[in-house]
C-alpha cells in the first residue's frame, strides 16, 4: 500500500527491491481510488479511509487470497492499520514502513526544526484561492526534497523518477481522504494484532519521525522495530539491500 494519500503506487518504483523480492513471492502494486489506474471514479463515489478499506478487501477477494502480507509504506501504513483493524483473519503478516501511524494526529513532523528555512519559504509564497496542479507539484517537489538523508540518493531518486508528475499527484482525493482519515483513532485496535508485524523506519525521516515508529512497535504485541541508519522516509530507495534482507528474513520466518 503507497502512501499520499492522493498519489499513485508510482513513487515506489525507482527502486528494485520490489522486483528482487518477487523472485520468491508474488508482490501486488494497485492505485488507491481515484489515482493512478484506478480512476475515473463513479460521481458521489466517496473518497473516505472506509472506501479505501473495502477497496482493498475487495482487491484481496478478487485475486482470490485467503490472507496476504501487508506491507503499508507512510500513508500506506495507516491504511493496512484500518485494514488489519476490519479484517484481522486475513492478514497473515504485516509491515509498517515509515508508516503515518494509527492517528494522524500524532503524527510528528520535523519539518520545521530542521528546514526552517524552506518552510519559512514556502510559507510566505502567495496561496491562489484555486490551487493548480502545477502549483501542487511544484509544492510536492519541494517535500519531496525533505525525504531523504542523502542528497545524492535525493538526485539519484529524482532521475530515475524523471518528472514529479510521474508521481500520480490528484490533490483533490489526498485533501478528501486526508481530512477523512485524521478523525479515525486506531490505537486502541493495536494491542489485538495477533499476526506477526514488523515496523521500520528512516533514523532521519523528517516526515515520519522514529517516534511514531517506536510507538507503534511498543503498542503492537510482539512487534520488531529496525532502524534505518543512513536513511529518510524512504529506506527501500536509500538502503535497498538492508531493506530487502530485513523483509525477507521476516517474511520468511514462522513468526
Amino acid at each position: 500500500m503507497n502512501g499520499g494519500p492522493g498519489l499513485s503506487h508510482a513513487y515506489l518504483l525507482p527502486t528494485d527491491v520490489w522486483q528482487q523480492l518477487a523472485q520468491k513471492r508474488r508482490v501486488i502494486f494497485y492505485d488507491q481510488r481515484g489515482t493512478g489506474a484506478s480512476k475515473p471514479v463513479q460521481a458521489g463515489a466517496p473518497q473516505t479511509l472506509a472506501a479505501q478499506v473495502a477497496d482493498l478487501e475487495a482487491v484481496r477477494k478478487g485475486l482470490n487470497l485467503p490472507k496476504v502480507l501487508l506491507l503499508g509504506d507512510s500513508y500506506g501504513g495507516l491504511l493496512s492499520i484500518a485494514y488489519a483493524s476490519a479484517y484481522p483473519e486475513h492478514v497473515a503478516k504485516l509491515i509498517l514502513s515509515d508508516a503515518a501511524g494509527s492517528n494522524l494526529n500524532t503524527l510528528v513532523h520535523l519539518f520545521e526544526e530542521v528546514y526552517p528555512e524552506t518552510m519559512a519559504a514556502e510559507k510566505q509564497q502567495k496561496r491562489p484561492a484555486v490551487v493548480t496542479q502545477e502549483a501542487a507539484e511544484a509544492s510536492m517537489r519541494t517535500h519531496f526534497n525533505l525525504l531523504f538523508y542523502s542528497a545524492a540518493q535525493r538526485d539519484l531518486y529524482f532521475k530515475k523518477l524523471g518528472s514529479i508528475h510521474n508521481v500520480g499527484l490528484e490533490p483533490a482525493v489526498g485533501q478528501a481522504v486526508g481530512a477523512d482519515a485524521s478523525k479515525a483513532d486506531f490505537t486502541p485496535k493495536l494491542a489485538g494484532f495477533t499476526f506477526p508485524t514488523l515496523v521500520l523506519t528512516g533514523r532521519y525521516d523528517m516526515n515520519v519521525a522514529p517516534l511514531t515508529a517506536w510507538r507503534l512497535q511498543q503498542a503492537i504485541p510482539g512487534a520488531k522495530i529496525v532502524f534505518f541508519e543512513q536513511s529518510g522516509h524512504f529506506p527501500w530507495f536509500e538502503e535497498p539491500a538492508k531493506y530487502r534482507t530485513v523483509v525477507e528474513q521476516f517474511l520468511d520466518s514462522p513468526r
